[in-house]
C-alpha cells in the first residue's frame, strides 16, 4: 500500500518539507507532500531515517551558528551612531538647512530666521501663495531655502522617527511559527460561509440577512493544538480591495466550489484574483452530500483553469467536503495546516505589534472601532498606535468569540476601539511609543489631506504606457478582457496573443469573462495595475464610480480589429525607433575667420546637396570623424541665411566646436525616426 509523504514525515517526526528534502537526496521524485510512495521506498526511508533525526538534531548545539551570527547586529548598530556625528556645522554644511518636512509657513520662516510676512512676500514673488500656518511639501521648500541662499537637507520627519523601530529586521532566532491566514472565496450560495460556520461551530450565517455575507469577519479556529485565522469575505472584491490599498493579508486562498453547479463565473474571477495576489490555492468541492453530483466533472472544469487535482496528475490540493454533514472538513483543516508548513510562516512576537484593517465602522457605544489583524509583533491593551490618518490608544479589545482579551498575538484578528477616526479597510496600523506624536501625526496628516485633497493613484493607461516602460515601472501589460459571448471572448484573446513581441513588455491577460464590466473587475485592474477591455459590452453603473476614483482605464469597443490596434499602437510606442541618418549636403573648408562677436568662423565650399542651419553635422579630418554636432550659424557674406546650395560658399559655425581646419570635411545631415512595428 502507497503512503502519503505528509504522513510518512508525522510517523518520523519530521516536518514535511525535511522528508521532501531527503527525497531529493535519495533521488525520489516527490512533488510535494500529498505525493504517494510505494510500500517499498517507504519501508527503505523508515529504516534509514528512523535513527538520523536525534543525530541531527544535536548538530546545532555543537555548532551554536545562532550564536556566532548575533555579535555582528551590535556591531552594525555602532556605524549609525557614527553617521550622527558629523552633523555638526561644517564649512560646507554652513548654508544647509535641515528641516523635517512638512511644516508650516511659520516653522520655515523661524528655520530661516526671518518674519513670516517677509517670507510669504517672497514667496508671493516665486507665485506661490500659502497662508501663515499651511503645510509645505519638499519641492516647494527645497524652491524657497534655494531664494534665501540654502541648500534644503530633509530630517528625518514625524512619520520616520515613529516608525523607526518598524525598519528593524527581526533576528532569526526571535522569529517563530505564526498560524496561517486563509481566505474563502468563490460564487456566491457555494456555502463559503457555512463551511466557516460549521469549522467554528458557531452560527455566524444566521445572524446574516439572507444567510449571505454582508461584512468581512476575521475568525480563528484551533486544530490539533494549531491556529489557523480565516478572512470571511462577501466576495472576492473586499480582497482584491485591501491588496490595492497594498495590504497583502492572505497565505492561503480556499476556493469553494458546489459540485452539483461546478465553475461559474464567480469562480473563474475568484481564480484570478487569488493568481494576481500570488497566493496558493486549495480546493474545497462543498455540498459532496448532494445526490447526482459528478465530482469527476468539477474536477474537469477546475483543470481547465489550471488548477489539475493531485489525483490527476496536478498540483492542486483538492479535498471534498460537506457543510451540512461535516464529510471532509478535517480533511481540509489537515491539509491548510501542510499548505502553512511548506509556506514557512514566522513571525516576532516580541516587538512592537504592526498589521493591517480588516474592517471598521462607527459604533454608537463605543466610536471609531476597527477589526484589526496583527501581522508581526503583539498587540497589548493600552498600546498606541498610528493607523492611516488617525491614531489610537487602545481602550479595547475583543476577539471574533466576543470575549474581552489583553493582548493579541501575530495573524490572530481582534476588534479595537480608542481610535480618533474611522480608518480605510487595508490601511496599515504601527504601535508607537509616544501618543503626543502619534497625535501630531494624525492632524497633520489629515490637514494635508484637507489641504491638497486625497490623491488618488493614476493606474496604467494606453497614453501613458510608453513613458511607464521607459521609467521601468512596469515590464507588462495587463489586462483584462470582457466580452458579449464566449465565440467573440476567445477571438479577442487569440488576436492579443498574437501581439506579443520579444522586444516589449509582455501582454498578460489577467482575468477574461462574458459579461459587462463590473465593480469586481475595476477592483482587480486597480489591484493590479491593469487596464479593461470591454467587447459588445457595457460598463455597469456600480462600476462606473469605482473606476472613476481608482483612475482604472476602460476601453470599450464593437470592432475586434479596433481594440486590437488600440493596443498595437501602444506596444509600437513601446519600441524604440530606428534612428537613420538622411545626407543633406557636404562642404570644405578653405579658409578660417575671426569675427567680432561671433568667433572663428568656417569659410567653406558647399560640394554637394546644401547645409542647413541647425542641422546636424560632423567634422571629418583625414577620413575620421572628429566631433559631431549642430550646425549654430550659417553665412552667405555678410548675412544670416538658413540654407546654402552646392557651388555656393559660406561661413559655418558649429555649435560647441572651435578646432575647426582647413580642409576638412563639414556633412550635414537630418535623423529620421522610423517607427517600428510589430
Amino acid at each position: 500500500m502507497s503512503i502519503r509523504v505528509h504522513a510518512l514525515a508525522k510517523e518520523l517526526k519530521l516536518s514535511s518539507k525535511e522528508l521532501l528534502a531527503k527525497l531529493k537526496q535519495f533521488k525520489i521524485k516527490a512533488k510535494g507532500h500529498m505525493s504517494a510512495l510505494d510500500e517499498q521506498t517507504a519501508k527503505i526511508l523508515r529504516e534509514g531515517l528512523k535513527a538520523k533525526p536525534k543525530a541531527e538534531a544535536k548538530t546545532p548545539k555543537t555548532s551554536k551558528p545562532p550564536k556566532a551570527k548575533a555579535k555582528p547586529k551590535k556591531a552594525e548598530a555602532k556605524p549609525k551612531k557614527a553617521k550622527a556625528k558629523p552633523e555638526e556645522v561644517t564649512e560646507e554644511k554652513a548654508k544647509s538647512l535641515r528641516v523635517k518636512i512638512p511644516l508650516t509657513v511659520k516653522e520655515l520662516a523661524i528655520k530661516l530666521e526671518t518674519k513670516p510676512s517677509e517670507l510669504i512676500k517672497r514667496m508671493m514673488g516665486m507665485k506661490v501663495m500659502a497662508t501663515i500656518n499651511q503645510l509645505l511639501d519638499e519641492e516647494t521648500i527645497k524652491g524657497i531655502v534655494k531664494e534665501f541662499g540654502f541648500s534644503l537637507e530633509r530630517l528625518p520627519n514625524l512619520e520616520d522617527e515613529l516608525l523607526e523601530v518598524h525598519q528593524q529586521e527581526d533576528a532569526p532566532k526571535e522569529l517563530s511559527a505564526r498560524a496561517p491566514v486563509v481566505t474563502m472565496m468563490g460564487h456566491v450560495d457555494h456555502g463559503k460561509t457555512s463551511l466557516l460556520d460549521l469549522i467554528r461551530k458557531t452560527k455566524v450565517a444566521y445572524r446574516e440577512v439572507g444567510g449571505i455575507t454582508q461584512h468581512i469577519g476575521a475568525y480563528e479556529v484551533t486544530v490539533e493544538g494549531k491556529k489557523i485565522t480565516f478572512l470571511d469575505t462577501p466576495g472576492h472584491e473586499a480582497f482584491t480591495a485591501m491588496r490595492a490599498r497594498g495590504a497583502d493579508t492572505t497565505d492561503i486562498v480556499v476556493l469553494v466550489v458546489a459540485a452539483d453547479d461546478g465553475m461559474m463565473p464567480q469562480t473563474i474571477e475568484a481564480i484570478d484574483h487569488a493568481r494576481a495576489a500570488g497566493v496558493p490555492i486549495v480546493v474545497a468541492i462543498n455540498k459532496c452530500d448532494l445526490p447526482n453530483i459528478n465530482i469527476a466533472k468539477v474536477k474537469a472544469q477546475l483543470s481547465q483553469h489550471n488548477l489539475v487535482p493531485e489525483d490527476m496528475g496536478g498540483e492542486t490540493i483538492v479535498v471534498n467536503v460537506s457543510a451540512k454533514t461535516g464529510q471532509g472538513i478535517d480533511n481540509l483543516l489537515e491539509m491548510l495546516l501542510l499548505e502553512a508548513e511548506m509556506l514557512e510562516l514566522k513571525a516576532n512576537p516580541h516587538r512592537p505589534a504592526k498589521g493591517v484593517v480588516i474592517e471598521s465602522k462607527l459604533s454608537r457605544g463605543t466610536g471609531p472601532t476597527a477589526t484589526i489583524l496583527v501581522q508581526n509583533g503583539s498587540l497589548t491593551l493600552g498600546d498606541i498606535l498610528i493607523c492611516g490618518d488617525y491614531y489610537a490608544r487602545i481602550k479595547s479589545m475583543v476577539n471574533d468569540r466576543g470575549e474581552p482579551v489583553k493582548e493579541v498575538a501575530p495573524a490572530n484578528p481582534v476588534e479595537i476601539s480608542g481610535l480618533s477616526g474611522v480608518p480605510e479597510a487595508g490601511e496599515a496600523f504601527y504601535v508607537v511609543k509616544d501618543e503626543k506624536k502619534a497625535r501630531d501625526f494624525s492632524f497633520r496628516r489629515l490637514e494635508e489631506k484637507r489641504l491638497k485633497g486625497k490623491a488618488s493613484i493614476a493606474h496604467i493607461s494606453l497614453e501613458d504606457l510608453y513613458q511607464q516602460i521607459k521609467e521601468g515601472k512596469i515590464k507588462e501589460l495587463k489586462i483584462i478582457v470582457k466580452a458579449d459571448v464566449q465565440g467573440s471572448l476567445e477571438a479577442l484573446l487569440t488576436a492579443l496573443q498574437k501581439l506579443t513581441s520579444k522586444d516589449v513588455v509582455a501582454i498578460k491577460v489577467i482575468h477574461s469573462g462574458v459579461g459587462n464590466v463590473n465593480a469586481s473587475d475595476i477592483m482587480l485592474a486597480a489591484a493590479s495595475n491593469a487596464i479593461v477591455l470591454g467587447f459588445h459590452v457595457s460598463t455597469e453603473s456600480q462600476a462606473k464610480p469605482v473606476a472613476e476614483k481608482e483612475k482604472v482605464d476602460i476601453r470599450l469597443y464593437n470592432i475586434i480589429y479596433e481594440a486590437t490596434a488600440d493596443i498595437k499602437s501602444a506596444l509600437e510606442g513601446m519600441l524604440e525607433p530606428h534612428l537613420k541618418e538622411v545626407f543633406l549636403g557636404k562642404a570644405q573648408v578653405r579658409q578660417m575667420f575671426k569675427i567680432t562677436k561671433v568667433g572663428s568662423v568656417a569659410g567653406c565650399m558647399v560640394l554637394a546637396g546644401k547645409m542647413i542651419k541647425e542641422a546636424h553635422c560632423r567634422v571629418v579630418r583625414d577620413n575620421e570623424e572628429v566631433f559631431k554636432g549642430k550646425i549654430s550659424s550659417l553665412r552667405r557674406f555678410k548675412e544670416d541665411v538658413k540654407e546654402v546650395s552646392a557651388g555656393n560658399e559660406c561661413g559655418i559655425v558649429i555649435n560647441n566646436f572651435k578646432n575647426t581646419r582647413s580642409a576638412d570635411i563639414i556633412e550635414c545631415f537630418e535623423i529620421e525616426k522610423i517607427a517600428r512595428r510589430l
